[in-house]
């Protein structure tokens, strides 16, 4: 995601339609950059908040050993749904569809936490 953000936004930005002093909002700099463009930076900052609880979640399942597969398959299905939700907002961005997997995904991670849980309280 930060390659292909860089690789959209970079050409806006050298095309000298976007203001980039030091006095300039970054309200004001995205509404100079067309709504397809900024779909990937929207996606690249999500990318910075609630995959960092799954991380946390992975670190603590893997400290209590848990490899079976169905903590196995709740990871990988969270890494795919998180890989289909950047695909969706930064191709075409239809926010039900969106929402939808994104909701898929806060499912699948609240059942990784429940099996931290169990495995830690068991």
């Amino acid at each position: 995601m930060e390659a292909w953000m860089y690789a959209t936004r970079i050409p806006e930005l050298l095309k000298g339609k976007v203001n980039i002093n030091p006095e300039t909002t970054i309200e004001q700099m995205n509404a100079t950059i067309p709504r397809h463009v900024q779909w990937k930076a929207d996606n690249y900052n999500h990318l910075h908040e609630q995959p960092t609880q799954f991380f946390a979640i992975m670190f603590a399942l893997v400290q209590l050993e848990a490899n079976d597969s169905l903590t196995v398959g709740l990871a990988w299905g969270y890494v795919g749904l998180r890989v289909v939700h950047s695909l969706v907002q930064a191709i075409a961005n239809p926010i039900m569809l969106r929402f939808q997997v994104f909701a898929l995904s806060s499912m699948t991670l609240l059942g990784l936490t429940a099996r931290a849980a169990q495995l830690f309280f068991l």
